[in-house]
């Protein structure tokens, strides 16, 4: 490879972390062999996070067959944001990509995510994140809501960020503000990102081509603590940033809600959908809304930032 190619592609390290994978690794292992980019100029670093189930053996025979995969473990702390940083350490790229287990990275991902950062200014890139087909009630409510998509985290009121479900940073912005705060257990993509632009110059990116598929909650239990937990999110970036919380339903405001639901909207979307102008899922959109805004509210009210969850490894 000339030196303009590698140019073009820098040496990239994808570093994904694996907490009990075992049903979504075939598939995530199959993804990351089908990118386009220079195979000569990528690493793939899957860190298995203290899991219980078979994760370590099926990353370990994928390593033997596939070698640049390599495994790694973290099992000091439980915690994505440690087993990322782990993942850091072990990276010989200039560019760190990250994705998740239940992701589907699509074959042209890596190469449109990375071509942004052509442009010197660029110190972080996200790409879009869609949600794979629905089956369930949920799933399709969560597709039609665009629940994933990095359109909210970069219009965020406080500070644009992406998700690190997919999400790729130059490895030596972490030489400068440090790694994850290992102990944070989620909100840590948009601490990252807000640190690297109120700490230095660097510029983020949207890649809207560099697409990344992901599981929707197919359950009214793993759809309620998916909110939950954007809810102790937020309560923990409130507590680092001072952002705002998020205000509870008023009871009035509910029942009015429903009320209004059950009056109007559930008479007129059943005539659409006898016409063929709706569908179930745009029946449920109005209580399914509450069940998550109630969902997130109650994560934020339970949730507590650890002492711990505010350090910062540093890259050594």
């Amino acid at each position: 490879m000339s030196n303009q190619e590698k140019t073009l592609s820098p040496k990239v390290s994808v570093v994904v972390p694996i907490y009990n994978g075992e049903n979504d690794l075939a598939d995530l292992i199959n993804c990351l062999k089908s990118q386009t980019y220079p195979i000569e100029q990528v690493e793939y670093f899957l860190v298995d996070n203290a899991s219980s189930d078979r994760t370590s053996t099926i990353i370990q025979n994928a390593a033997q067959n596939f070698p640049k995969i390599h495994y790694l473990a973290e099992t000091k702390i439980q915690s994505s944001y440690a087993a990322r940083n782990t993942g850091i350490r072990a990276a010989s790229g200039e560019i760190i990509a990250f994705t998740d287990a239940d992701c589907r990275p699509q074959p042209q991902w890596l190469t449109e995510l990375i071509l942004p950062f052509q442009d010197a200014n660029i110190g972080i890139v996200a790409g879009e994140i869609i949600g794979l087909p629905g089956k369930t009630i949920l799933e399709k409510y969560a597709e039609k809501q665009d629940v994933l998509s990095q359109k909210y985290t970069l219009q965020h009121p406080f500070c644009p960020y992406g998700q690190t479900a997919n999400l790729a940073i130059r490895k030596e912005i972490f030489t400068q503000i440090g790694l994850f705060r290992p102990y944070l257990t989620t909100g840590g993509d948009a601490d990252i990102c807000w640190r690297i632009q109120r700490e230095t110059n660097w510029k983020i990116h949207f890649a809207p081509n560099a697409i990344i598929q992901h599981r929707h909650r197919s359950t009214l239990s793993e759809f309620q603590s998916q909110w939950r937990r954007y809810g102790k999110s937020n309560r923990y970036l409130h507590e680092l940033y001072g952002i705002s919380l998020m205000k509870d339903i008023p009871t009035k405001e509910y029942i009015s809600t429903l009320s209004r639901w059950i009056v109007k909207e559930v008479p007129i979307t059943s005539v659409k959908a006898i016409l063929g102008k709706a569908n179930f899922t745009d029946l449920v959109t109005t209580p399914l809304g509450l069940v998550s805004k109630r969902a997130r509210f109650l994560g934020q009210q339970s949730a507590q930032l650890p002492e711990t969850a505010k350090m910062i490894e540093r890259l050594e």
